[in-house]
C-alpha cells in the first residue's frame, strides 16, 4: 500500500510541475439555511447522481469559512458549456442549475458560483478519487497583484518540491467570484498535512531555491498581496 501511494505522489507531482493551465473547472459555494445543511446534502447527492456528463465531487468543510459545501467538476468548454442543449439538459437534472427562486433555494443561503482554469483531469481526478482531506485556501488580490500572487503560488509549490511536499493544485478565475484564485492541497489525513520534520536548513534552501527570501519569509510575502484570504479543511462527502 505504502508503496502504491509513493508511486501516486510522485506521478502527480510530476505532472503539476510539468502542466500548463487550461482544463476549465466550474465551481460552486454553498452555504445552507441553519438547520437545513444535511437536506441539502441529499439533494445535491441525488442531483449529481442523475448529472453523469462530467466526474463530480461535493466536499463539506470542516471548519474555517463561511461556506459548508463546494461542488467542482470540469468543463469542455466555455461554448459547450453555455449551449442551449446542455443548459437544458443541466436545468432538467441538476438542482444547481435551477432557475432563479427554485425551491431548491429554500435550502441555501449563499451561493457563489465560477468558471476557473485549473490542472488537468486526469491529475485532478486521480488526487481526488486518491485523497480523502483536502486544504482549500482562496484568494482576493490586492489592486494590480494578481499575476504576483500566481507566481508566488507557483513558487510555494516549487518550495514544496524541494522538501518532498506535495504541491498544491491552482485555480484562476475565468469569470464569476470576487476573489482571484483558489488552490486545493490533497492528503491522507491531518497527520498527513503535517508531513514530517525538515530540518530548518533544507526549509530555508528549498525556500531560497524557489525565489524567496527564506522559508520565515513566505507567509508575509503572500500577506503583502492579498487584500482577502479564507482557508478551510473539507472532506469528500461520499
Amino acid at each position: 500500500m505504502k508503496k502504491v501511494i509513493l508511486v501516486l505522489f510522485i506521478l502527480l507531482s510530476s505532472q503539476l510541475q510539468a502542466q500548463e493551465a487550461g482544463q476549465l473547472y466550474k465551481v460552486t459555494l454553498l452555504r445552507a439555511k441553519p438547520g437545513s445543511l444535511l437536506e441539502l446534502i441529499t439533494q445535491i447527492k441525488s442531483d449529481l447522481d442523475k448529472y453523469k456528463k462530467e466526474q463530480s465531487y461535493l466536499l463539506r468543510h470542516s471548519q474555517g469559512d463561511h461556506w459548508d459545501l463546494m461542488v467542482i467538476y470540469t468543463i469542455e468548454s466555455m461554448e459547450v458549456y453555455f449551449s442551449s442543449s446542455q443548459s437544458e439538459q443541466r436545468q432538467q437534472s441538476v438542482t444547481l442549475e435551477q432557475p432563479y427562486g427554485d425551491d431548491f433555494f429554500d435550502l441555501v443561503s449563499f451561493q457563489e458560483e465560477a468558471i476557473v482554469e485549473g490542472p488537468d483531469k486526469d491529475t485532478f481526478d486521480a488526487a481526488m478519487q486518491g485523497y480523502d482531506l483536502f486544504h482549500i485556501e482562496i484568494f482576493t488580490a490586492l489592486a494590480g497583484k494578481q499575476k504576483e500572487l500566481l507566481q508566488q503560488r507557483k513558487a510555494e509549490n516549487d518550495f514544496y518540491a524541494g522538501i518532498d511536499h506535495r504541491p498544491n493544485f491552482i485555480f484562476t478565475r475565468v469569470f464569476g467570484p470576487s476573489w482571484d484564485i483558489f488552490t486545493i492541497g490533497w492528503y491522507k489525513d491531518l497527520h498527513d498535512f503535517a508531513g514530517p520534520a525538515v530540518p530548518f536548513e533544507e526549509e530555508d534552501k528549498a525556500a531560497k531555491a524557489a525565489g524567496f527570501e527564506g522559508v520565515n519569509f513566505i507567509g508575509s510575502y503572500l500577506r503583502s498581496l492579498l487584500l482577502e484570504h479564507h482557508d478551510t479543511f473539507a472532506g469528500k462527502v461520499k
